[in-house]
């Protein structure tokens, strides 16, 4: 992997579907690259997470995986909080969905998002789909650092 170094990456999954979370945590774990993966079960708890402040700065990831159907803050409310924020505007955003319907793939592109991805409807193609997004986001993609 040549576009991080061997540095780890950091990824924030938002997504509230238990069985979701551990396949893509199984994914990662997997991967020929050293990430560390911290979920958000709803939106609300995703920007929290990216904006709060206390006596430390928030820990920005590297990327985040983002649900589109999550509840409370919803992932295009989120996707539009992030892209205001002018602290985690360049941050990688790729939007996962049920399905590839137009309005949302259209108002997540709109919203900035760096990608649209399908869920896999089986359980092997998250292996897959996390190995693609490994290979190009972490090996050949150059992600914004924290501080960029």
């Amino acid at each position: 992997m040549s576009g991080r170094d061997n540095a780890s990456v950091d990824v924030l999954l938002v997504e509230d579907e238990a069985e979701a979370v551990r396949l893509i945590g199984e994914a990662f774990d997997e991967v020929d690259a050293e990430t560390s993966v911290r979920v958000a079960a709803d939106g609300d708890e995703a920007l929290t997470v990216l904006t709060e402040r206390g006596d430390e700065p928030p820990s920005v990831p590297d990327l985040v995986l983002l649900d589109l159907d999550v509840p409370r803050l919803s992932g295009l409310e989120l996707l539009e909080a992030i892209t205001n924020e002018p602290t985690l505007a360049r941050l990688p955003v790729l939007v996962l969905t049920q399905s590839a319907a137009v309005e949302d793939v259209r108002a997540s592109y709109e919203l900035a998002a760096n990608a649209s991805l399908t869920k896999p409807s089986e359980p092997e193609a998250y292996a897959e789909m996390i190995e693609a997004i490994a290979d190009f986001w972490f090996g050949r993609a150059a992600l914004p650092t924290n501080g960029s």
